[in-house]
């Protein structure tokens, strides 16, 4: 299927963008990003030129994708929430070769309103909560919450919460899905 792209949008020339992908409206792609196929943009979203987006990304309302971000295959950013790429700026101060590179890596889910510092990485299936302010990297099926973000707890890939601790062993089952989990530490794997 084609891209779709509203009128009020821009596409910079030389972004590529994949197959099925929906572009609405207010947003603003740059030339230099990288974007897979059946990918979502709501309204009033930017793509910074240094940004590898994966395939079936849903970026809602109000969401600037700065340079420096790659978000991998599956990844949901939820209404608002913010991506930063410079950890201490300054309006006077340069600091466009101080960067710091952000990763969120496939099926993670980062809540509305949620930010993340630059310079980490959200693990596989982990979910960011609603507001919360993320400062460090997020382990894989990891749900963290609050400011400064902690975790809580555990989620499947299917997004449901796990009954696990959050260290130690143990096994669950999703509740909605045939997928197995195993803890071991501070460690949840898909078995």
């Amino acid at each position: 299927m084609p891209t779709t792209i509203h009128p009020t949008a821009i596409v910079d020339d030389g972004a590529v963008l994949g197959d099925n992908c929906r572009v609405w409206h207010w947003v603003h792609i740059s030339g230099g990003a990288r974007i897979g196929a059946g990918c979502s943009f709501g309204q009033n979203v930017f793509v910074g030129n240094d940004v590898a987006i994966g395939n079936n990304v849903k970026i809602q309302n109000n969401v600037s994708v700065y340079d420096a971000v790659t978000l991998e295959d599956d990844v949901f950013c939820g209404p608002s929430m913010v991506f930063t790429n410079v950890y201490n700026p300054r309006a006077a101060v340069v600091r466009k070769n101080e960067y710091r590179r952000t990763l969120v890596r496939q099926g993670a889910t980062l809540g509305a309103n949620s930010t993340l510092v630059c310079g980490i990485t959200v693990g596989r299936h982990a979910f960011v909560g609603a507001g919360a302010v993320v400062q460090k990297d997020v382990p894989d099926f990891a749900l963290v919450v609050g400011v400064p973000a902690r975790q809580i707890g555990w989620m499947s890939r299917f997004g449901e919460r796990l009954e696990l601790p959050l260290e130690g062993q143990g096994e669950a089952a999703c509740p909605n899905s045939s997928d197995r989990y195993r803890l071991d530490g501070r460690v949840l794997a898909l078995i």
